[in-house]
């Protein structure tokens, strides 16, 4: 999403230190192993922290101050049209002679506003993190209907606006491989003298010898 909000994260402290035995000494393939179990996390998750600590951030600025308990659908839309003050996508209103050109000629007074598909995904990591943080998913004001209604007005409208198509593209589906005809018949002595086996579609039978009598 567009808006980025630093947040304190806890240090980790590493392990490097001396005072380990012989003993504990770890084997390359134990090293290994435990890098990866220490491995900083993917990208997504990142984010999806960050949005978290975000959306706190936002609950306890809100006045009154509120708590995630009471949390609700129309508490996510207000903090969805709170984080249109951080947009960087130029969405043209009906009266601008750039309203459905995808690509505009010349700058316009037109707001910024958060992209359709930055919120969505927005919402679809905040789901996932209000589970993951003990809440119950049929509370989860993040899946409220109201919101899905919101995120669809929010497409359509910037669709509109900016003349471009937001519908997934259909993937061609792989053609089917044609099954064997029936109608191949093997050759009663599929084998040649050099090993190879022939299959004949309708085998006619072998032509007679030459000098054979008529």
């Amino acid at each position: 999403m567009d808006l980025q909000v630093p947040h304190p994260d806890s240090p980790h402290s590493d392990n490097s230190g001396g005072g380990g035995s012989a003993s504990g000494a770890l084997t390359p393939a134990a090293a290994s192993s435990a890098g990866a179990a220490l491995a900083s996390p993917s990208r997504y998750e990142s984010q999806k922290r960050r949005d978290w600590n975000t959306f706190g951030q936002y609950l306890r600025n809100h006045r009154p101050p509120l708590s995630l308990a009471r949390c609700s659908g129309a508490h996510v839309l207000e903090f969805l049209r709170y984080l249109d003050q951080f947009g960087k996508t130029k969405v043209h209103t009906p009266a601008c002679p750039f309203f459905g050109h995808p690509a505009p000629p010349a700058p316009c007074p037109c707001p910024l506003r958060q992209a359709w598909g930055s919120l969505d995904a927005l919402i679809g990591r905040l789901r996932a993190a209000y589970e993951e943080n003990g809440g119950r998913p049929e509370n989860n004001p993040f899946g409220a209907r109201a919101v899905r209604l919101y995120l669809r007005e929010v497409r359509d409208h910037q669709s509109r606006a900016r003349g471009v198509s937001y519908e997934k593209k259909k993937r061609k589906k792989a053609p089917a491989a044609h099954p064997v005809p029936a109608a191949v018949i093997s050759s009663s002595s599929p084998h040649d003298g050099n090993g190879h086996t022939h299959h004949y579609e309708h085998q006619m039978p072998p032509p007679p010898p030459p000098g054979a009598a008529a």
